[in-house]
């Protein structure tokens, strides 16, 4: 009878562990920023639970944090930054993750807190430009106030290595003499708020989440073209799992495409 028992017990175990093991094998955590990319994956679950995953998102409002938990294991993707940030991530914390897939681009914005400017030409000499400090969005930023004239650098020139300090001093290259004070990525919405400075440089997903309209409120907006992709982020060696594969295919569907060109009209754009 106590062998029984004992094998009775034994099955159980077995049991209960092998459910648990196909459970996590069909959970999917996902860590996000709140708008557009938790949005965007509230709208996939059920198309996942169609494909027999379950999807649990994880929202965040900075850029430091998705990047930490995902390496800890605590997550099996993120989903809210762009190539180059994950470049400069990896570089500088020694990490390994990859881009699973590339799903959106948010068009970074050129707003004005100042009611008296309705386009850039209004921008007097002088003025505060208020930019994320956050380096690998440099590049992008510059490329935006050069291509809509407020800066002035040489056909060819490699933005990578600028710096925003020597840029303000160069008069060559800051005819219009501009200061660039540069705040937290999170902190943009709040400077246009707050009133500060002529112009808030303000990417696509604070924008939206601090209630602007990017084709509406903005005074100036990067092109569709850009090729600053949203992608979704793994662990090195997690890309090739039949689970990371669902979401992102259902990330990339014509489902989801039109979701976002429904809700966004524009202000966020799906990849090919």
């Amino acid at each position: 009878m106590k062998k029984l028992s004992i094998l009775f017990i034994l099955v159980s175990i077995i049991t209960v562990l092998t459910a648990c093991g196909s459970q996590a094998e069909n959970k999917i955590v996902v860590g996000a920023t709140n708008v557009p990319h938790a949005e965007i994956l509230e709208f996939a679950k059920p198309i996942l639970k169609e494909k027999g995953y379950e999807l649990e998102i994880v929202e965040f409002q900075d850029y430091v944090l998705p990047n930490l938990n995902l390496t800890e294991g605590e997550l099996d993707a993120n989903y809210f930054q762009h190539i180059p940030y994950l470049e400069l991530y990896n570089k500088e914390h020694g990490t390994n993750i990859v881009n699973a897939g590339g799903i959106h681009i948010e068009p970074i914005g050129i707003y004005s807190p100042d009611a008296s400017i309705d386009s850039l030409d209004d921008i007097e000499n002088g003025s505060i430009i208020i930019i994320s400090k956050s380096v690998s969005d440099h590049p992008r930023v510059l490329r935006l106030l050069n291509s809509n004239g407020l800066i002035s650098l040489p056909d060819g020139v490699n933005f990578d290595p600028i710096d925003i300090d020597e840029l303000e001093e160069n008069t060559s290259q800051n005819p219009n003499n501009l200061t660039f004070k540069q705040v937290d990525a999170g902190y943009l919405v709040t400077a246009y708020n707050n009133d500060e400075g002529a112009a808030v440089l303000i990417n696509t997903n604070f924008a939206l989440d601090g209630g602007l309209n990017p084709l509406e409120d903005a005074i100036a907006i990067e092109g569709a073209d850009s090729p600053y992709v949203n992608v979704v982020a793994v662990n090195d060696g997690d890309q090739n799992t039949e689970k990371i594969k669902a979401l992102v295919d259902v990330l990339q569907s014509e489902e989801v495409k039109q979701f976002i060109i429904d809700t966004y009209d524009g202000a966020v754009v799906a990849v090919n």
